[in-house]
């Protein structure tokens, strides 16, 4: 079998390919314009949301969610107080106080463990040199991490949040 093309069908293919070149320029043209039309309609959605939607969120906003944020903020502060007083008073000694006596317990059994092997190897028990434990680090290690979160989450509850809207322009009355 033989793929030679005869002068008809290679003409016919030349005109196939002609007219598949013009179907693509005038998609290209087309999607250009698609371009253009989604650039404009994207600009005017942002102006769109600048000048009528934003201020009409903003007024929403102080009408009727600002009272109640003002209302609950000595709550906040009451409770932000009590959970520092509390973490402070009882989890981080408590939790200081279980990692210690976790590590002196692993040191214990450490040196009991370094004691037989010795023996039943029999080297003499040599005392081991004094050296510091790391439970008190680790127990200061948590208790200022738990300390971090108390402030980080008593700064987020108390942060200014009317200055995380910025009108572009002023406050005008809508157009009724």
């Amino acid at each position: 079998m033989s793929l030679d093309l005869s002068r008809k069908q290679k003409k016919e293919l030349k005109k196939l390919q002609q007219s598949a070149a013009q179907l693509w320029e005038a998609q290209q043209v087309v999607a250009h314009g698609a371009a253009d039309v989604a650039r404009e309609a994207g600009r005017q959605l942002e102006v769109f949301g600048r000048k009528q939607v934003a201020p009409a969120v903003e007024g929403g906003y102080h009408e009727y969610v600002e009272p109640y944020v003002d209302k609950a903020r000595p709550y906040v502060d009451k409770g932000v107080k009590a959970s520092r007083k509390f973490v402070d008073s009882s989890v981080v000694p408590v939790a200081g106080a279980v990692v210690g006596k976790a590590l002196s317990a692993w040191d214990v059994a450490n040196e009991t463990r370094l004691k037989l092997a010795r023996s039943r190897a029999g080297l003499p028990a040599v005392a081991p040199k004094k050296s510091s434990s790391a439970g008190p680090v680790i127990a200061l290690i948590l208790g200022i991490a738990a300390a971090a979160g108390v402030l980080y989450a008593a700064w987020q509850t108390l942060r200014a949040d009317d200055e995380l809207w910025v009108a572009d322009d002023p406050l005008a009355a809508p157009d009724a």
